[in-house]
């Protein structure tokens, strides 16, 4: 019997605050620029502001990405463009620089961080603070055999629980969250098919590198047969995860609920970052309010995760690589909302009611022409065309008639031949 009670993390996550977000809010109003004119930069810089509880909103200056690594047992069945078992060597080309997430990080100024959850390779081969939290080495063919045994679900949750705690403790301020897996997509589409109720076709797709047409037929193939597998534990996500999830998986999901319950902002990188998160929202259901969805990567699963999470997407650009390169791309957009939000300067006070301060004087100007002239009376000489004069053909208005009282409130009334507009009239 596991120790891990899930259901806390439905208590122990809170909603982004929402009277911060109004505040956010209130303050873009007062900004030189009009709101909704920056798009969704001003939605993501409200978001911000409410997951940082501070108005106005602070700089991104700390981001860093996180990436889970694993191997997946179904791989053997032909269902990747990759040779099972070869995620360690994408695990080096990542540390080595060589990959896409290396450039933009390099490119970007982030650090890159590796877990080594369940990769099929000597611990030996890498780093000694990759592989500390490695929980076994592949995971089972989730097609006929579980994933994991329960203590080793729990274990890789709990795992992915400290390595938010790190990140949390050490100043990181917004993480972009990866995977580095050979399989890993087909395991995200059998939850997302499994949480959503849909068939294997409806979210099986192409993969990071893309599969040929026979190679995405064994791929339904498989995630069918393990759907079998998966609905009978739908009720225990942890079991879930066991069952037909994996090491990295398991730490994934347990990373996203604890950086919600450390208050840290997540951009989720593809679909099986978005599958995690998926089985994290059926755990505690306000935790996706501190994530954003970094891109559409084409998958047919991420789509209708993020989808069922109510989370759109910011970019379109068909990255399909993983290992957190779409979330990278995405992460100066983010970066600039807060800016803008923060660094826009707000409009001059006496600009909001530009015709208050002239009002009176526009309203004793005519009461003065007209008390020494009188309505109809010819104009004097020397004296400003209209102004007495009447408003409208035969209708002269006399001081404090109503019609005066609308012209200085700027409610359209024509102005006479010649009168000078205030600043306050239309």
């Amino acid at each position: 019997m596991s120790s891990l009670n899930l259901d806390d993390f439905t208590d122990l996550i809170e909603r982004p605050d929402g009277g911060i977000r109004r505040d956010a809010e209130a303050r873009r109003e007062r900004q030189i620029v009009p709101p909704g004119s920056l798009g969704r930069l001003d939605e993501l810089g409200e978001w911000l502001a409410a997951a940082q509880s501070a108005v106005p909103v602070r700089p991104v200056e700390r981001p860093r990405v996180v990436l889970f690594a694993g191997d997946h047992g179904v791989a053997e069945l032909g269902v990747s463009a990759r040779t099972a078992g070869s995620a360690g060597e994408l695990v080096r080309e990542v540390l080595e620089g060589g990959r896409p997430v290396s450039v933009l990080a390099r490119r970007l100024g982030v650090p890159v961080r590796i877990v080594d959850m369940a990769l099929d390779c000597d611990p030996e081969a890498l780093p000694a603070n990759v592989v500390r939290h490695r929980v076994r080495r592949g995971s089972g063919r989730i097609d006929i055999e579980d994933a994991l045994t329960p203590e080793e679900a729990e274990a890789a949750f709990l795992a992915g629980v400290a390595v938010a705690d790190e990140e949390a403790d050490s100043g990181t301020d917004l993480v972009v969250l990866g995977d580095v897996s050979v399989g890993g997509t087909t395991v995200a589409g059998v939850l997302v098919a499994a949480l959503c109720g849909v068939d294997a076709s409806v979210v099986t797709g192409r993969g990071g590198q893309a599969i040929d047409d026979l190679a995405w037929m064994r791929k339904c193939a498989a995630i069918r047969d393990a759907l079998r597998r998966a609905r009978p534990v739908l009720g225990d996500q942890l079991q879930l995860l066991a069952a037909v999830g994996g090491a990295d998986i398991a730490a994934m999901t347990g990373f996203l609920l604890q950086s919600a319950v450390r208050k840290l902002p997540v951009v989720l990188d593809g679909v099986v970052a978005a599958a995690c998160a998926l089985v994290g929202q059926r755990i505690a259901f306000r935790a996706p309010d501190w994530w954003l969805a970094a891109h559409d990567s084409g998958e047919p699963g991420q789509a209708k995760a993020l989808d069922r999470m109510a989370l759109e997407p910011l970019l379109t650009h068909g990255v399909t690589v993983g290992e957190g390169a779409g979330g990278l791309l995405a992460l100066p957009l983010v970066q600039a909302a807060a800016a803008l939000a923060a660094e826009l300067p707000e409009k001059p006070k006496e600009s909001e009611e530009p015709g208050r301060a002239e009002e009176p004087g526009r309203a004793e100007e005519p009461e003065g022409a007209e008390e020494s002239q009188g309505p109809g009376q010819p104009e004097g000489p020397g004296q400003p065309q209209g102004a007495g004069q009447p408003q409208g053909a035969g209708q002269p208005h006399g001081p404090g008639e109503p019609g005066r009282v609308e012209e200085s409130q700027g409610l359209g009334k024509p102005q006479g031949p010649g009168e000078p507009g205030g600043p306050g009239a239309l």
